[in-house]
């Protein structure tokens, strides 16, 4: 599989891990869009939010708290954080394997939910 993600969790390509456990890996996203940003993924391969059936609802669980978890050990959790998944291509996912950013570590802007591309 040519995978981007994938091949960070299976080690082929290196990545500054936050944590990880038997089903998830958080890093540190190599263009960060804050003072802290961090990637949440599963280990399994999952294209995008759109994919997720049945028992890897229960991932998303797993997602969400890895994703506490590392904000609490960036020190983060106490001011606050995003956490986002983009889906699909009006959604402006670039990588097609699961994910989820932390953000933090300054006060975020707000969302505004049209880029001007498409106004």
């Amino acid at each position: 599989m040519d995978c981007l993600f994938c091949k960070i969790v299976e080690g082929t390509i290196p990545s500054n891990k936050v944590l990880e456990n038997e089903q998830v890996v958080v890093f540190h996203d190599i263009q960060p869009a804050a003072p802290t940003h961090v990637l949440v993924i599963p280990k399994k391969h999952i294209a995008s939010m759109n994919e997720v059936e049945g028992e890897d609802f229960a991932l998303i669980g797993e997602i969400h708290k890895a994703a506490q978890e590392a904000a609490k050990q960036l020190g983060i959790a106490e001011s606050g954080y995003r956490l986002i998944n983009n889906c699909g291509q009006d959604g402006e996912q670039t990588v097609h394997h699961l994910h989820y950013h932390v953000l933090g570590g300054a006060r975020l802007g707000a969302l505004t939910g049209i880029s001007k591309s498409h106004s």
